[in-house]
């Protein structure tokens, strides 16, 4: 019988929660309201009709009124109907009124079910008069404490990732600088030239899309992020031992988020109350352990607070052989590294790979660069950041994708470096300005992959870049690009000196650099 009755009302949804507002709140509700207590119930997919609705298509002049109508099925005598109402106020935008009619339901009801909804949607909406109550509250979990205390910080005292605060006591801390697999050897080499200059670092190892390093004094995460070929970082605070017993290892990976070393590093680098949002790395949602693991954590240290909205930081358990490692990631947006990106545009370059591009290719004097698909003008900028260029040039078939470039260069601010942008085919080469025979010194460009973007003869387009790239290429210049297709150039002025395979997201491709011989 309940199996017939949760399938008649799921169905009934279903027709609800296609109808336009209008209709929903004129006719439908107007029929629920004036039922008889078995067709409500009947018919309590209304309530959570109108929260889906509302919160899509309605009308925002309406909210307190309907506002109004949920408080008032919290009164309703069916456990069911209040449930529901609870449940929806949360996608209408509830405030205090709808809080305090909640906190009053939880109060007098000895409905276990009840709580437990009350507890969900306390969740969400809850603030300091639901922390005050919870202290004497009876059958409600840890995880609703957290998540109110979570949301209240969140709103009244918001968080943010310390730059500039350096960290002195260091002692067993391990950083890993991660990113597209491929590109591990650029990064170590930025790495060790940062070493040079700087020290405060020692490189450990590399491996698959990681390059690991320890400090050796004092740091800031402004100087971790002064470098540019990573992808993300993850400050590691322990490893857990692999093992079959669930409680143990929920157990161990809490005591290693709390330990000392990970409350300094999270006190140190963050400014307010510290929330995060935990991650089990290639293992999916990981619904039952995150909740698990969460509510561990805040059992042993209540200032450290899950939070999946907006949190600054992501607590990252990346499986490894025979261990579990607990990363500390913050969470920055925008990335630090990109003040100048203003916008974007589809199939752009992924940053990391740009700022791997423009090292890759190395610096020479009075640089004249170009980049004959430049999209939003990443890698026109991560050359020029690292300086020496005389001029950028820009070639693109977008318009639109041009004026982005243009605007991102101007953010870049690189004083002293002019820019032409222009728009039309590399091959048409004659209408960019500087750009004739044995003009340019780099080529740099992450062409059309035909992924994201269809390309009728992708082979074609590879094969002109190759021939367009050793007419304007100097004696001694390079071409660095990202080559989606094992296609070599034909003429034989351009000589392979690199050639790495990057995994791009579920694909991969061959950056390769080559340089002009004379001939």
């Amino acid at each position: 019988m309940k199996s017939e009755t949760r399938t008649a009302t799921k169905a009934l949804y279903n027709q609800l929660r296609i109808l336009p507002w209008a209709r929903l709140w004129t006719e439908e509700v107007a029929r629920f309201n004036r039922a008889a207590a078995p067709e409500r119930l009947a018919r309590v997919a209304v309530v959570r009709a109108v929260g889906v609705v509302f919160s899509e298509s309605g009308d925002p002049a309406q909210a307190d009124e309907v506002r109004r109508w949920l408080r008032g099925l919290l009164q309703d005598p069916c456990e069911k109907i209040r449930r529901y109402a609870m449940t929806a106020m949360p996608k209408i935008g509830a405030g205090a009124g709808e809080e305090a009619e909640l906190l009053a339901l939880l109060r007098t009801t000895a409905v276990e079910r009840e709580k437990k909804f009350l507890g969900q949607t306390l969740e969400k909406i809850g603030g300091r008069a639901t922390l005050e109550t919870l202290a004497g509250a009876t059958g409600l979990t840890p995880q609703t404490e957290q998540k109110v205390r979570a949301s209240v910080a969140r709103s009244q005292s918001p968080s943010a990732i310390r730059m500039d605060r350096a960290l002195a006591e260091f002692g067993g801390l391990r950083i890993h600088l991660r990113g597209r697999q491929g590109l591990e050897r650029i990064v170590r080499d930025e790495v060790e030239e940062y070493i040079r200059t700087h020290g405060k670092f020692r490189f450990i190892e590399v491996s698959s899309g990681r390059v690991a390093i320890a400090p050796i004094a004092p740091f800031s995460l402004g100087d971790l992020y002064a470098l540019r070929c990573f992808g993300t970082v993850g400050l590691v605070v322990g490893t857990v031992p692999e093992t079959n017993d669930e409680a143990a290892a929920i157990e161990a990976l809490a005591a290693v988020i709390t330990s000392p070393l990970s409350r300094r590093v999270l006190e140190i680098f963050t400014e307010g109350p510290v929330r995060y949002r935990l991650d089990f790395v290639a293992k999916g949602h990981q619904r039952g352990a995150v909740r698990e693991l969460a509510n561990r954590v805040y059992a042993r240290c209540p200032e450290i607070l899950n939070d999946a909205r907006n949190a600054p930081w992501t607590v990252a358990i990346h499986p490894s052989v025979r261990s579990d490692t607990v990363e500390l990631s913050p969470k920055l947006t925008p990335d630090p590294r990109l003040y100048y990106r203003q916008d974007d545009v589809p199939a752009s370059s992924h940053p990391p790979l740009a700022a791997c591009m423009a090292r890759l290719a190395g610096k020479v004097p009075n640089e004249i660069v170009w980049d004959p698909f430049c999209g939003s003008g990443l890698e026109l900028i991560e050359r020029a950041l690292l300086g020496g260029v005389q001029s950028l040039h820009g070639t693109d078939l977008s318009a639109e994708a041009l004026e982005i470039a243009r605007k991102n260069f101007e953010a870049a601010k690189l004083e002293g470096v002019p820019a032409q942008f222009t728009c039309g085919d590399f091959r048409d080469i004659a209408r960019g300005a500087g750009m004739g025979p044995g003009s340019v010194t780099l080529v740099i460009t992450n062409p059309p992959m035909g992924r994201r973007v269809p390309i009728h003869n992708l082979r074609g387009l590879i094969a002109d870049l190759f021939a367009v790239a050793a007419t304007v290429l100097k004696p001694g210049g390079r071409l660095v690009f990202a080559n989606p297709l094992r296609l070599t150039p034909a003429d034989p002025s351009l000589k392979l000196q690199s050639r790495q395979t990057v995994d791009l997201g579920g694909f991969d491709c061959l950056l390769e650099l080559y340089t002009k011989s004379a001939r």
